[in-house]
């Protein structure tokens, strides 16, 4: 398993569209994101996210570790 990188909340959410995901609305600096047949997660636009914020983000939407930071890009 692979160290979590230290992301900003514009690029998971970037990783998330190219999943399949796509943004349902935003209030404030939170964006709640949407894909047909997974579990919608909201992401904070924040220009760091905490790491337990993103391995949460991560075990939400049901995907490995190293398959998330292959969408990173």
């Amino acid at each position: 398993m692979a160290a979590l990188p230290v992301i900003s909340g514009k690029a998971c959410v970037a990783a998330l569209e190219r999943l399949g995901y796509r943004q349902a609305r935003q209030r404030g600096s939170h964006v709640r994101l949407v894909c047909e047949g997974r579990k919608p997660v909201t992401v904070p636009l924040h220009d760091t996210l905490d790491r337990g914020t993103l391995r949460s983000i991560i075990r939400t939407i049901d995907v490995e570790i190293d398959e998330f930071l292959g969408l990173l890009g």
